[in-house]
Order: structure tokens, then sequence, then C-alpha cells
């Protein structure tokens, strides 16, 4: 069998998304207990700061995120919990918790959550990419501080890509979250649900976890049915997002749906309804008569509604 790679489409439409322009050399072949040591060592290492969960900028002519080891120690810098992230052009980049309140910060320092910063563009594309990548590992390793087999306090490993059971010999790894958000389309027409906590007009794609023992188009056939009653047939992948809320990877799919009376879960949606392309047109340019809207661009439900209204 031949497979035809020229039929791809360019660019890959998991670039296109928010999150995804990481360029870092991650060297995870090479990575050992020396990695983060020589980059702690190097002057050429540059450090993200994360302030209980938020990253600090410096807002003065030009958005500064990078900062220098002496300016992470003046904002508290916690060191031994740093997660080497890897290599850029100009040196190591280092994700490092620090200890100031980000509610506390003033002029020309902000803390942005990572949601706050992917839509603000106050950063480049690179960095919001690596500040996924770190606000990830910084999670995880704050969540498995202690050994999941015996309860012996962990220790970080490996530049903070894995964690070590000091009592019985344990090893804990950064863990993935994969997530289906899919939309269903029939015809001429697409399915969206609106949660209780989106903001007024907003109605976006179905979404939920892939379940152990599950495969992501039948996750998708799953959540599809139980939060809208409507039953899938054929899957179409299109593209994923890593979507640090705090670890998922968001797999971008097309449904086929193959019936079309809708049996909302009420539990999870507030409204579910069929769109047809000329409606959610309306709703991308916000021209809508009733004030509908969609995903805000940069994230994958967005990507997902405009390619399948311009195809």
């Amino acid at each position: 069998m031949t497979i035809d790679f020229n039929s791809l489409p360019n660019p890959e439409p998991s670039s296109l998304v928010g999150f995804s322009k990481n360029t870092l050399n991650r060297d995870a072949e090479n990575r050992d207990e020396n990695s983060i040591k020589l980059a702690l060592a190097d002057e050429k290492t540059r450090y993200y700061l994360f302030a209980r969960g938020k990253v600090i900028l410096h807002k003065a002519d030009a958005v500064q995120v990078l900062f220098t080891l002496s300016e992470a120690e003046h904002f508290g810098a916690k060191i031994e919990r740093s997660v080497l992230l890897g290599e850029a052009i100009d040196g190591m980049r280092i994700a490092v918790p620090v200890g100031v309140d980000p509610e506390t910060l003033e002029e020309p320092w902000v803390a942005y959550d990572l949601r706050s910063l992917l839509y603000s563009g106050s950063v480049s594309e690179e960095d919001a990419g690596a500040i996924a990548q770190a606000g990830g590992l910084l999670f995880w390793n704050s969540q498995n501080r202690f050994c999941g087999k015996c309860g012996t306090q962990s220790k970080s490993a490996i530049g903070g890509y894995r964690r070590d059971c000091p009592s019985c010999d344990g090893k804990l790894f950064p863990r993935t979250d994969p997530v289906v958000i899919m939309l269903a389309v029939k015809d001429d027409m697409c399915l969206m649900g609106r949660s209780p906590h989106f903001s007024e007009g907003w109605f976006s794609t179905l979404a939920g976890f892939v379940e152990p023992g599950e495969t992501m188009e039948d996750a998708m056939r799953r959540e599809t049915f139980e939060e809208s009653g409507i039953r899938i047939g054929r899957v179409k992948y299109h593209a994923s997002q890593p979507w640090p809320f705090p670890h998922s990877l968001m797999l971008g799919l097309y449904g086929e749906a193959i019936s079309q009376e809708i049996t909302m879960d009420e539990s999870e949606l507030e409204d579910c309804r069929w769109f047809s392309r000329d409606e959610v047109k309306l709703m991308i340019s916000e021209t809508h008569p009733d004030g509908l809207i969609c995903p805000p661009n940069k994230a994958i439900s967005s990507a997902l509604v405009q390619h399948w209204v311009e195809n």
C-alpha cells in the first residue's frame, strides 16, 4: 500500500492552532540528571517565571517573558522545582515557580493565566508553545510530590520529566489526557452546544475525555451520543492541540451524524442545536441576528468550525 503524503493539507492543520508553535529542541533521548544542572550553570539560559500557575511578564516598550537567573531569583525562584524545557537558538529554556503573589504585582510587572496569555497576543507563538509545555510539567510535578505506591515524598528527576521514589524505587512519568473535541455534521448542518459557563451567545463543539480501552473514534461516538443523543457513523481526524488546562491533548474530529433528533444531556449542556453553514458564517463574523458567536481563534474548536465552513 502506498501512502499518499502529497494529498495531506499544507500547512498541517495542527500547526494553525494556539500553543502549537513550540520549536524548542527537547533532546529527550539524551536528557539525564546533568542536563538541568548544565542549563542552570549556563549564563545564556533564560527562564519562564510562574506564580501560582500564572506567567509573569514585564510590560515596557516591548513585552518581556524571558528572564535571567538573577531576575528569577529576585522573584524568589524555587530553583529546586525547576523544569528543563529544551534548547532555543540562543540558549536553554527553564520554567521555574516563584514565590510572589501574582495579585500583588505592580506595573510594569503583570501575571497572565495561560488562557489569557493565548488570546492576548502578548508573546510570540513560540513562547506560547513553550509556556504551555512548562505549565503542564510544573502542574504535574506539583500534583505528584508523593509516591502513589508507598506514600513517600518523591524527587524530581531528569529535569522534571520523571519523579523517583527513594523508598520503593517507583518511577512516575508525566501524563497527558486525550480529549476528543468534535463537530458532528449532517448534510449542510453542524451540531454545536452551549455549556452554562460559556459567555453569552457562545456555541461550540462538543468535547469529552477518552476513557481507558477506547479509541478516539469510539470516544467521539460515545460522547456525542451521551451529550446530544446524536448517533455518529464515520469519523475523520482533523488536527490536535496541546491544551495545558492542565495537561490535555485535544483531538479534533469530524463525525458523520446518522441521526438528527437531539436529546440533550441537561447536566452537561444548557442548549444544543443544529446550525446551517450560512448561519455559522454569521456567527463567525459576529453578525448573527440573535447575537450568537463561535469559539475564538486559536482554539481547536474554532479551527474545526472554520474548516468545515470553508470546505
